[in-house]
């Protein structure tokens, strides 16, 4: 018996926090997928500035300054293409995540809406036979005093 309710508290813990769990988890995931994605985006913003200072560095006449200029005017061109796709991306993984997290409230408020519906037809049993009118016992005392 005391198995019984030992392992139904258990179930009901677990399914309590069941939804914090999950939400938990797809937050870590979102946050561990856009860091990452910052980690490779700053890795690829400092490899073109390494290179452009390396650049900048061998300059030794004005002809390859004339040429450092264009490719310094071609990389911000680059620069500014990456920088959008970047936007571009992590804003999808921001409505990736906005959809999953809709997803997850809608299935644990379904999931709350079935628990109470359940909850509710076990107390109208519970109350079903109290419910039931009394019976009609007719006795009539006739007390002398």
């Amino acid at each position: 018996m005391q198995d019984k309710m030992i392992d139904a508290f258990n179930e009901q813990t677990r399914q309590f926090f069941e939804p914090m769990r999950k939400l938990n988890s797809l937050m870590l995931n979102n946050m561990e997928k856009m860091t990452q994605y910052q980690m490779e985006s700053m890795k690829r913003y400092s490899q073109m500035g390494t290179e452009r200072m390396r650049d900048a560095g061998e300059l030794t006449d004005a002809e390859s300054m004339r040429d450092f200029g264009a490719r310094q005017a071609e990389m911000m061109n680059e620069l500014s293409k990456q920088m959008l796709e970047d936007a571009k991306a992590m804003s999808e993984m921001s409505l990736e995540f906005k959809a999953e997290l809709e997803k997850l409230y809608a299935e644990s408020g379904k999931q709350l809406a079935e628990e109470a519906e359940k909850a509710g037809q076990a107390a109208k049993q519970e109350t079903a036979p109290a419910e039931q009118p009394a019976k009609a016992t007719s006795q009539s005392s006739s007390r002398k005093r």
